[in-house]
């Protein structure tokens, strides 16, 4: 391993969406990072999985299998225009925060692609000079998340260079893929970021193996979401989200160490939007794998040889 800066002063946004509003939403980033910014200054400021515009939890914009409802396609293109272009104007204002800030910033979008008619499930870096320094796609979405983003077609495993050594992403179930996380192992991360939309327990366990697996910090960012999140009055089926919980993510974001345990003041957080602050000793990264290190003197390349085709 390289020589890292010591500390990371981490904040772990977990942020309320602004569904369908891409406008909104993205002035609520940038208000947040300026706060941030001007009240608690950090080097590194992580937000949820598909921010913007929202994850649509619970909508199927009205597909059934072998056919489409009326006004599905209306409802699917109504979320298809919320979503940005990686170099559109809401992505410009995150990077000028993002450089007011002097921070790393990750951040969840729906993003639309400039030339095909396609939506990604992706998360894009902004370096501390508001350049954007990495952009992800997710390789597979999730269950019927697949009628709405595609797969990934390139932009599979990028990582970061930062002062605190390679700093990669995984968006939620990708995270279940044990090739996908190795891939980010030979890289090297020592800071792994997990933005998801999972609030149930056992995701607390798969967080902590993977720092164990890893020998990493792992930056668990969920969103908080209610029901009444959701513009009703411009769906074509809203009683989808009538039949929803009051709160439909609990939240639960997080950070959890190389050993396994959560780091002070990055302890999970449920039930409430709010901002997690935490200081990262980067000393926990190298002492950790004299026991286990899963690239290195604990792999057997001999035996068990990952070929990556990444781009």
């Amino acid at each position: 391993m390289r020589d890292l800066e010591k500390t990371c002063r981490i904040a772990v946004v977990q942020s309320e969406p602004v569904l369908f509003d891409p406008a909104a939403g993205t002035q609520a980033v940038v208000d947040r990072i300026d706060t941030i910014a001007a009240e608690h200054p950090s080097d590194l400021i992580v937000f949820p999985e598909l921010l913007i515009p929202g994850y649509p939890h619970g909508m199927t914009f009205g597909y059934v299998v072998g056919t489409r409802l009326p006004g599905s396609r209306e409802e699917w293109g109504r979320y298809a225009a919320a979503s940005v272009l990686v170099d559109g104007p809401e992505m410009a204002l995150v990077g000028q925060a993002a450089a007011r800030a002097g921070a790393w910033v990750s951040l969840g979008i729906s993003e639309r692609h400039p030339v095909n008619g396609t939506l990604y499930n992706t998360n894009v870096v902004f370096a501390p000079d508001g350049h954007i320094d990495a952009i992800h796609r997710k390789l597979k979405p999730t269950g019927s998340e697949r009628l709405v983003w595609g797969d990934a077609q390139d932009h599979y495993f990028p990582v970061s260079q930062t002062p605190w050594g390679p700093m990669g992403t995984l968006i939620c179930w990708e995270n279940y893929m044990p090739l996908a996380r190795v891939a980010l192992y030979q890289k090297g991360v020592t800071l792994y970021l997990a933005p998801n939309t999972n609030d149930n327990p056992e995701w607390q366990a798969t967080l902590q193996h993977i720092a164990i697996e890893g020998r990493c910090y792992v930056v668990n960012c969920a969103p908080y979401i209610r029901r009444t999140d959701y513009p009703l009055d411009q769906l074509v089926f809203p009683e989808e989200v009538e039949r929803l919980p009051e709160v439909v993510y609990r939240g639960g974001s997080c950070v959890v160490d190389p050993k396994g345990h959560y780091v002070e003041g990055a302890e999970p957080l449920w039930d409430e939007p709010g901002v997690l602050y935490a200081t990262l000793d980067l000393d926990a990264v190298a002492s950790a794998k004299w026991e286990f290190d899963p690239v290195g003197h604990y792999a057997r390349p001999d035996v068990l040889d990952l070929r990556v085709n990444d781009r």
